[in-house]
């Protein structure tokens, strides 16, 4: 796509979303004098479906980057970050409380985390993002406070100190999200099938796209064992019902560094709830007012799947190589030893496949759509749109776009022979590097298990299992390294790696110097690229670069 017909796309979007504020409410341009929001008029259910994909994208990124006000919404008074009503309603959210850095509201938009190098992408350290505080009405560690979950006690009834009250982590960024969320997809539907055809007495060996998730069990009795599954999280594991019980779904959560996270839709009707205190219908009810604020409908179901549509079709990352010759032969030398030593093991290359796109038969796998068919209607984080006809704000039919479209903005992943490489360089596993699987005493782990049921046993006893980071992107988003973000390079974070990755890092640490630098120059490589970028690797100065140099012109590294 030209630059010019980017722009006059541009224009084209700012015009027609002016146009649906002064046609739709039958008002002039001077009936928004005095008025302070972010967006003046929301999509209307159903129009998702007649609005130009550009148009509707561009939208998305509006709501993205939206510093939300008091007059349309903006703030909880009277519910907590995870939803359900504060603990003690006498203290409601609101001025000076309607500000908590630690337990939220605590930005005032998308943007305001996710910025580096550009909005979608990752933070900076002071961007972090502290996961479960969000239970409490108003985090303030005062001991003299006794009322259950209000700011000092958790759901035990013991006081919490700043170590123990929430996980802290940093964040992450959004590029190449949708086609790392077509992986899950598959993966689940691999697994899936895999579980079906296992009948009562046999095991059966889960596997999808070359990644091993252990062994799964179906007893003579219709129980499952999954005590030998691997790399999922608990609630992906769980049975349900004892005539026979229904079995695990082993659905693949590839979002939240903990996997509890289905989609990019799911993902945002948190965020917008727990972060800015906007209220999402398909999650809270049409026109509901679980927070007491006045307003109601604060986002549409229309407005989820514009902002999932931005964040599932930002570029993907790529590799930065400067043109030095020192610097080149560093990067493929790199490259070579982050194979060898067995790296690539876990920060795996997986194929999306043209033959499986679960919810949109005949469709290849590539094509994103609204809403997942794995979103959960019930349990915590829920409910969420679910795919089927139209009945807002419960269900609505797909709406797609081909990830691989040049008229997405650039660079891309193409399609060949059947299949798109999307080097996220995750296997979407959930794995346990700490050195001692001890959340008591490593600081590898955390204090919480996020995947667990609040104020239960297994939720206090903390967790140590992430999923494989992906390092497509990483190395330019905040200089923050690992899941708590609290390294500032990445040889900091090979070096922290132990568990289930200890034998790679002796690798590493066996190497000579020079060798261990090539690898750390190929970390230094993978990043998120200049907007418009024609190539999936540029030079220094953001120009397409031929990569490897003894590539020829039809590499795939040029999209």
């Amino acid at each position: 796509m030209s630059k010019t017909f980017r722009v006059s796309c541009q224009w084209l979007v700012a015009l027609s979303v002016f146009a649906f504020v002064t046609m739709a409410l039958g008002q002039s341009p001077n009936s928004q004098i005095g008025r302070e929001v972010a967006i003046p008029r929301h999509l209307q259910d159903g129009e998702e479906f007649n609005t130009p994909l550009n148009q509707l994208i561009r939208y998305g990124a509006q709501l993205f980057a939206a510093k939300f006000t008091i007059q349309e919404g903006a703030g909880r008074p009277l519910s907590k970050g995870t939803g359900a009503a504060l603990s003690d309603p006498t203290s409601p959210l609101l001025f000076p409380r309607n500000f908590d850095r630690i337990s939220s509201p605590d930005a005032n938009a998308c943007s305001g985390c996710h910025s580096v190098p550009a909005a979608g992408a990752g933070g900076d350290r002071v961007t972090e993002v502290f996961v479960l505080a969000q239970r409490f009405d108003h985090l303030t560690l005062d001991h003299s406070d006794t009322i259950t979950t209000r700011g000092a006690m958790d759901e035990s009834g013991k006081l919490v100190t700043m170590e123990n009250a929430t996980n802290d982590r940093k964040t992450i960024g959004m590029n190449g999200s949708g086609f790392v969320e077509m992986l899950a997809r598959q993966m689940t539907a691999d697994l899936q099938a895999e579980r079906d055809a296992t009948l009562p007495g046999g095991s059966t060996q889960l596997m999808s796209k070359g990644i091993s998730f252990g062994t799964l069990t179906h007893n003579v009795d219709g129980t499952w064992d999954v005590s030998h599954v691997q790399g999922l999280a608990a609630p992906s594991l769980s049975s349900k019902g004892t005539i026979p019980p229904s079995p695990p779904s082993l659905i693949i959560r590839p979002l939240h560094q903990v996997g509890n996270v289905v989609s990019l839709r799911q993902f945002s009707n948190n965020a917008f709830n727990h972060h800015h205190g906007m209220q999402a219908e398909e999650r809270f009810g049409l026109n509901a007012d679980p927070d007491g604020d006045g307003f109601t409908n604060e986002l549409t179901v229309a407005d989820l799947t514009a902002v999932s549509l931005f964040q599932a079709t930002l570029s993907v990352p790529g590799r930065v190589i400067p043109n030095d010759p020192a610097a080149e032969q560093a990067n493929l030398q790199g490259e070579a030893v982050f194979n060898q030593i067995g790296c690539a093991t876990c920060h795996a290359t997986l194929p999306l496949t043209a033959n499986n796109n679960p919810g949109l038969p005949g469709q290849p796998g590539w094509i994103y759509f609204e809403p997942s068919p794995y979103n959960p209607a019930t349990g915590p984080n829920s409910p969420n749109l679910q795919l089927g006809p139209a009945n807002y704000p419960v269900s609505a039919p797909a709406l797609t776009v081909d990830l691989t479209s040049d008229r997405l903005p650039l660079p891309r992943l193409r399609a060949h022979h059947g299949l798109v490489r999307v080097a996220a360089y995750t296997d979407l596993k959930l794995h346990d590097i700490s050195a001692t699987s001890d959340p008591r005493t490593d600081s590898e782990c955390e204090p919480l298990d996020q995947n667990q049921a609040a104020g239960s046993p297994a939720f206090f006893a903390g967790n140590c299992k992430f999923i494989t980071r992906k390092l497509w992107g990483f190395y330019n988003q905040g200089g923050a390294f690992m899941h708590h973000g609290k390294f500032t390079s990445a040889r900091e974070a090979v070096e922290a790696h132990n568990g289930e990755a200890l034998s790679q890092r002796l690798a590493f640490d066996k190497l000579p110097t020079d060798l261990q630098n090539d690898l750390i120059e190929f970390l230094k490589s993978l990043q998120v690229l200049p907007p418009d970028s024609r190539s999936l690797v540029v030079d220094e100065h953001g120009k397409p670069k031929r990569w490897p140099p003894s590539a020829d012109s039809s590499a795939d590294d040029d999209p």
